[in-house]
């Protein structure tokens, strides 16, 4: 399907607008073309006076006639001028409300995406298609449209004035017209592609410029600012030379169709002229037919400028489309779920798992008891987080069955069942607001009371009461004002305001100093009554007195039980637990 098709179809709800848009284009294109025949008219009113085409009407004065022209002059120009103003209310309109819905409606649909996708795609890419890709087609529904429609409704009708007023000389004017249509579409065949490698490498440098900056302190730390400035330099020429291959073939169009039009226009001058001078052509019809020469051959000039916009406009929309399209693998839309009934019984049943074809968990299967804390310990890469991520389902198993209160998760509406779980992820993600804004995100009407509350919870509260603003303080995008254990504090309140039935910490304490991690724990020995509980840590001394502590290594579990129990088991977790006893010893 065209690209065209594909956003024609988009904006249904828009299609009255689209044709009162190409209506008034048209009109006032109509109006615009009428002066030149006026300035025909004129003529033949000063040279042939009681003979003239207007006294046919019934004006016979010359003097009567010529006002009459200064009158239909005024109305034309009026007409013209309202025309004008309405289509490009109505495109101009037309254009940001396409452009807002395409970016609600693109981001909303990367929200819906599997995390899967996030993993194989560039961050710049996206960001380039939700702001460059779609103001491009902004811009061209801004005047592109317009452009194309007025190109052609002035070709039509002013070839239709040439066949009635001299059908040779209109044969004659068209003679430019299949080069210059050939020039335009074969430039523009050939252009297409290079301007999809433009927007791509456009991604590229958004990408890595975005990396850069939200590691700036590393880059500063390592004094790579140099490097980075070559990797840009790099991306840059790169995006550079594919805009110049496209600007080449861009700019020789205009020239050829120049060429074409000069053609058309030596054709009619010359043998118009003739026409004239022998008698067999009226010199205000040869009047006429040379102001509507410059109507109907210059504005395909524009046709450079036109392809130009038009192709841009192309790759950007197939690339919008395309991202719309994405399929959503993991739906929404399954049985609702009351939150108010969840116990928050957990069972994982022969659970395989695989990505990119590297195989993570193997046939697991276990049982988590609601009201209970259970902790997951293992070596880097042995499947812990995996197994969180499967739960909350940002990705989806191979095989087996994973049970809330019996109820297979697959069948849950999505939302509901993240809304049952509170996680505090090893990435902390903060908004650029104040303090109780980040604590309430996810429990937007939460009062202050209950935001202070968390946060004591969370052994937070001491350091916000020691900011500048307190909880209306400012923390920065990504709360870089803060140090890592208060950004962790905080995702901490955060889960706890959400006060979900299932809570998980992944490496939530990781960030933090010891003191400030037996005081979160203490905590937490609160928050954790009534509800289920689940931890990861490579710090032993976390999950401890966890009701529960399963072991994991390469995507399987081999010891569980309290920690008593495993310690008394001398097997891998007594291992590490004399490991990190020693080392703190030491």
């Amino acid at each position: 399907m065209h690209p065209f098709q594909r956003l024609f179809l988009y904006s249904k709800n828009y299609q009255k607008q689209i044709i009162l848009g190409g209506i008034y284009s048209t009109l006032n294109k109509i109006f615009d073309i009428m002066p030149e025949i006026l300035i025909g008219i004129a003529i033949d009113t000063v040279v042939n006076t009681n003979q003239s085409f207007l006294a046919k009407f019934g004006f016979i004065s010359t003097k009567e006639q010529i006002v009459i022209l200064g009158l239909l002059t005024a109305l034309i120009w009026i007409f013209e001028s309202l025309f004008e103003f309405l289509y490009s209310l109505k495109w101009r309109n037309l254009a940001q409300n396409l452009q807002h819905d395409l970016r609600i409606d693109v981001y909303s649909h990367i929200q819906k995406l599997e995390m899967s996708f996030f993993d194989n795609k560039n961050t710049g890419n996206l960001l380039s298609i939700l702001n460059d890709d779609i103001n491009q087609i902004e811009r061209f529904l801004n005047g592109g449209i317009n452009s194309i429609i007025q190109v052609f409704f002035s070709s039509v009708l002013i070839g239709l004035i040439f066949f009635i007023l001299s059908p040779t000389i209109a044969f004659l004017s068209l003679i430019p017209i299949p080069f210059i249509l050939f020039g335009a579409f074969h430039f523009q065949k050939k252009i297409g592609p290079k301007y999809l490698e433009v927007r791509e490498n456009a991604g590229g440098i958004n990408s890595h410029l975005n990396n850069n900056i939200l590691g700036i302190s590393t880059i500063k730390s390592f004094t790579s600012e140099q490097y980075e400035i070559s990797r840009i330099e790099s991306l840059s020429k790169k995006y550079k030379e594919s805009n110049r291959s496209a600007i080449k073939l861009s700019s020789a169009i205009t020239p050829v169709i120049r060429m074409a039009v000069m053609l058309g226009f030596i054709i009619i001058l010359v043998y118009g002229g003739f026409l004239v001078l022998d008698n067999k052509l009226n010199v205000a019809i040869y009047s006429i037919l040379i102001f509507l020469s410059q109507r109907l051959l210059w504005p395909l000039t524009a046709l450079s400028e036109i392809t130009d916009t038009y192709q841009r406009s192309l790759a950007s929309i197939n690339r919008v489309m395309n991202l719309l399209k994405t399929p959503i693998k993991v739906s929404y839309n399954e049985t609702g779920l009351d939150l108010k009934n969840v116990i928050g019984n957990i069972e994982f049943k022969n659970i395989n798992f695989s990505y990119s074809n590297k195989k993570i968990l193997n046939d697991l299967s276990f049982n988590i008891t609601s009201g209970k804390t259970f902790a997951f310990v293992g070596a880097t890469g042995s499947g812990k987080s995996t197994v969180l991520k499967l739960l909350l389902r940002f990705y989806e198993k191979n095989s087996g069955e994973i049970l809330l209160d019996g109820h297979d998760i697959s069948k849950i509406n999505l939302k509901d069942l993240r809304k049952s779980i509170g996680y505090v992820s090893q990435d902390i993600y903060l908004i650029g607001g104040s303090v109780a804004d980040n604590i309430a995100y996810g429990t937007f009407h939460s009062t202050r009371e209950e935001i202070i509350h968390a946060a004591k919870l969370a052994e937070a509260h001491d350091f916000i009461t020691h900011l500048e603003h307190g909880y209306d303080s400012i923390i920065g995008e990504r709360g870089q004002k803060l140090s890592g254990g208060q950004r962790q504090r905080l995702a901490i309140a955060r889960a706890i305001l959400k006060n979900p039935p299932i809570l998980i910490l992944d490496e939530a304490t990781s960030a933090v100093d010891n003191e400030t991690e037996l005081a979160i724990q203490k905590s937490l020995e609160k928050v954790v009554i009534g509800r289920t509980t689940i931890i990861i840590a490579h710090r032993l001394s976390t999950v401890r007195n966890a009701d529960k502590i399963f072991v994991f290594n390469n995507g399987e579990i081999i010891e569980s039980g309290d920690h008593n129990h495993l310690v008394n088991l001398n097997g891998i977790y007594a291992t590490l637990w004399s490991l990190q006893m020693g080392e703190k010893i030491l």
